[in-house]
């Protein structure tokens, strides 16, 4: 099965999984799940495209062993980025820039933590970028740990294995099979939606306090002169 590329060769999932097979398919799902520098790498398109080749043959383990191995890799990957935003701390704010690591992007995972709670740990799993910095931020904030244990689970079991057995009940039709390049292309697209989303809320935001910024500042100075005018007004009718 040929795929077209969504990005530099190495990342697209055909050639991921032809060259690295299952044990590459299981690193690559720890790192996303929870490694700083796993947050480039492809989740959702290389989960369908693992579940389409089980489907087809290609690659030659039970569906349920391959599910079983990617939701303990999910969990593992949430348990470490977890454990490492504990250690790390609130420092994690003040981190310089590198090539692999980007405070947008830890800001982006905090804000949407700070609004969905707990849920966000499943929430994130289906947000590219989001779903790597989630747990540290969980661990920052120094999130109960049974409940994090808790929405860790769901969450691995509800995206690993669920776009795993997605690709692999949509690999038994032929209209997948020929237009896989389209369809992976329509995956991700949807798994950026909600960044595309937030963004413009942020920047809907932005202008609308901006807007009222610059009103507060051109409402003339003698806006709180009228309670004196009206004492004033009483005491000239004592």
């Amino acid at each position: 099965m040929n795929t077209l590329a969504l990005g530099p060769s190495w990342l697209d999932p055909d050639y991921l999984l032809n060259t690295f097979g299952l044990p590459g398919l299981l690193l690559i799902v720890f790192a996303e799940s929870g490694l700083l520098i796993g947050f480039f790498l492809p989740g959702d398109s290389l989960l369908f495209t693992t579940g389409l080749l089980v489907t087809t043959g290609q690659l030659k383990y039970p569906l349920w062993l391959v599910c079983t191995l990617i939701a303990v890799a999910a969990i593992v990957g949430d348990q470490v980025g977890y454990l490492f935003g504990r250690k790390v701390g609130p420092a994690l704010f003040k981190r310089p820039d590198s090539r692999l690591f980007k405070q947008e992007n830890v800001e982006k995972a905090h804000e949407f933590f700070e609004k969905h709670g707990p849920k966000s740990l499943v929430l994130a799993r289906f947000v590219p970028i989001v779903r790597t910095f989630t747990p540290i931020i969980a661990g920052v904030s120094r999130m109960n740990y049974r409940s994090f244990i808790t929405y860790n689970v769901v969450g691995a079991i509800l995206w690993g294995v669920g776009v795993t057995v997605l690709g692999a009940l949509l690999g038994k039709i032929d209209f997948v099979h020929e237009h896989i390049e389209m369809i992976l292309i329509l995956i991700v697209l949807i798994s950026v939606v909600p960044i595309v989303i937030e963004v413009l809320r942020a920047r809907s935001q932005g202008k609308k306090a901006a807007a009222l910024e610059g009103d507060g500042s051109g409402r003339p100075p003698g806006g709180g002169n009228g309670p004196s005018s009206g004492q004033r007004g009483r005491h000239a009718k004592r």
